[in-house]
């Protein structure tokens, strides 16, 4: 079984290629770029989030989380659902205005789960300066 440092690794460089995709994909698509709509542009983004699901189960059994335990991964979870549903707005509907505020409200939301992840609190950076 391979050690935490690794599995957290594999799950950071997930984030990173899950959310650089989108960022790119997004833009693409709002410029009409013809091949987001290819095979490969379709395809990869669900092995990379595959990959970066598969690492967070893994870390959360390394570390022994429960949603009682770690109420911030609640956020995380609620955030990710948000995340998703903007995407698909933002990758499917045929008005460009909202396409490109799902874009960007996605990116937003995707910018507060990390802020969740780093702070482990459920606000993120929405948490009241202390």
């Amino acid at each position: 079984m391979p050690d935490y440092a690794t599995v957290k690794l594999v799950h950071q460089v997930a984030v990173t290629l899950s959310l650089t995709g989108f960022a790119v994909r997004g833009a693409a698509s709002l410029a009409g770029a013809g091949w987001v709509a290819s095979r490969a542009a379709r395809t990869l983004p669900h092995v990379v989030d595959t990959v970066l699901l598969v690492s967070a189960l893994g870390l959360a059994r390394m570390l022994r989380l429960t949603l009682d335990s770690a109420p911030w991964l609640i956020s995380k979870i609620a955030g990710l659902v948000v995340y998703i549903g903007l995407g698909v707005v933002a990758l499917r509907h045929s008005r460009l205005r909202v396409r490109a505020a799902a874009w960007l409200a996605a990116l937003l939301t995707a910018t507060w789960i990390v802020s969740v992840a780093l702070t482990k609190n459920p606000a993120g950076f929405l948490a009241p300066l202390t």
